[in-house]
């Protein structure tokens, strides 16, 4: 687990997220993903601290493990993604005017998302010992 830390907060998050195309036409093949592979990180540095680790493709949906640092929240990172990659790939590849005529859009208006992180049984016992594991310090007296 990488730790990292910025003025007043020392944080790990996480989120594996998916985006859908639209009406799940089938337009991410392997030149439109090398093109979104390339353009993310043009678009993230208007973000300082966001991060995509990994990157997967599927003709119709992709997976990214994201970092996303606590000062933005996930909706505005996933708007501000989502958008601007959308109008980017609208310009490049003229034929998306073909596939979404009359509407400006490549993906779908939702998302997915889910935190990666510890494991659920570990946080568990990790609350249900607390008040426990600190005892042998409060036996010892000066």
């Amino acid at each position: 687990m990488q730790v990292t830390k910025s003025a007043h907060s020392l944080y790990c998050l996480k989120y594996h997220v998916v985006w859908v195309c639209k009406y799940r036409r089938k337009i991410l093949k392997p030149g439109v993903c090398s093109y979104i592979r390339k353009t993310l990180p043009s678009i993230l540095r208007s973000m300082p601290g966001v991060e995509i680790e990994t990157i997967g493709f599927d003709l119709d949906h992709l997976h990214m493990v994201i970092i996303i640092p606590p000062k933005y929240s996930i909706a505005e990172v996933m708007g501000r993604l989502k958008s601007q990659l959308a109008s980017r790939m609208r310009k490049f590849f003229g034929w998306l005017d073909k596939v979404y005529w009359k509407e400006n859009v490549v993906w779908s208006p939702g998302y997915f998302v889910s935190s990666i992180g510890l494991d659920e049984d570990v946080i568990r016992n990790y609350v249900e010992l607390q008040g426990q594991q600190d005892l042998g310090q409060l036996k010892l007296e000066l």
